[in-house]
């Protein structure tokens, strides 16, 4: 399949490069070509701009994984800005190539969040549910998916990629994580009673690859593991791997004050199930969080 990747050099897309590269072409966008060629292989061809392109017509698929990261910086006006024009700008681009082809991608997979059903509290949240707390990270990826599904026609299927916390040991989360669990001071954040949706790496990429194959599948899928845990659970669970005590509390106010509202996301959640994909068939090698922290660390 000849794919064309935004956000080919981040944790999710090189990791996909690296499993299902051999099966596919696959064309990378990224503002540094000469680096993006050395860290992701010879087999991967590398654009520097959208804007080298007129159409999509030598595309079979899409995977628009290109976005700001959510969670680095305090969320300023012009860090929201920033975080939202990194995601909508790239989609309306694409968006507008697919409409300039004669012959589109059959398949348009673009990146969401879990963020979209914004706090949930500790009730299971599916696909199917239109209740979304009306937040930043809500209206983020309303519009960001709103976007990508003016791709969407009689030749163009469209999926919405609706990520959680992404596991594994050498990036996202859990890796910013680990030094200080290793070191005996990791535990829960705030009263550690909200939900935390994870998934394993590979089974984020092997969604990906799922969905690619299945031509049937279109619309908003959650990208997280069957079992949430709350973050007390997840960090009882992380030292028990890593066999360290994890018990150092850090208060929701500390956090406030130092992240302001970004502070949100880690002290919010959401219980939220893979619903669509498991009964689209999809097989999670790692279902169970202790399992999937294994498997990272």
């Amino acid at each position: 399949m000849k794919i064309l990747m935004t956000g080919g050099t981040g944790f999710v897309g090189s990791a996909f490069i690296k499993r299902y590269g051999d099966q596919h072409e696959i064309t990378v966008v990224s503002r540094h070509p000469i680096q993006a060629k050395k860290t992701l292989g010879p087999t991967v061809s590398v654009l520097p701009s959208l804007a080298e392109l007129e159409h999509l017509n030598a595309f079979d698929a899409v995977i628009n994984l290109a976005g700001e990261p959510i969670a680095d910086k305090r969320w300023t006006d012009a860090q929201k800005e920033r975080i939202e024009q990194s995601r909508w700008h790239i989609t309306e681009t694409l968006v507008g190539l697919c409409a300039a082809s004669d012959h589109p991608p059959h398949t348009f997979l673009s990146g969401s969040a879990i963020g979209y059903y914004g706090r949930q509290g500790a009730t299971p949240v599916t696909e199917d549910d239109n209740t979304p707390h009306d937040e930043f990270s809500h209206q983020l990826c309303k519009r960001w998916e709103a976007i990508a599904q003016e791709a969407a026609s009689e030749q163009t299927r469209v999926c919405l990629l609706r990520t959680g916390v992404v596991l594994a040991g050498h990036g996202g989360a859990l890796k910013k994580m680990l030094p200080p669990f290793r070191l005996g001071l990791g535990g829960p954040i705030g009263d550690g009673q909200q939900m935390m949706s994870w998934i394993h790496l590979d089974d984020m990429v092997a969604g990906i690859q799922f969905l690619l194959e299945h031509d049937q599948c279109q619309g908003p899928y959650n990208f997280t593991a069957p079992h949430p845990a709350s973050n007390e659970a997840f960090s009882k669970t992380l030292g028990k791997v890593l066999h360290r005590p994890a018990f150092f509390r850090v208060p929701a106010f500390v956090l406030r004050t130092a992240l302001g509202e970004m502070s949100d996301l880690l002290l919010t959640g959401q219980a939220v199930l893979p619903q669509r994909l498991e009964q689209a068939g999809f097989v999670f090698e790692y279902p169970q969080l202790e399992q999937a922290l294994h498997a990272s660390v």
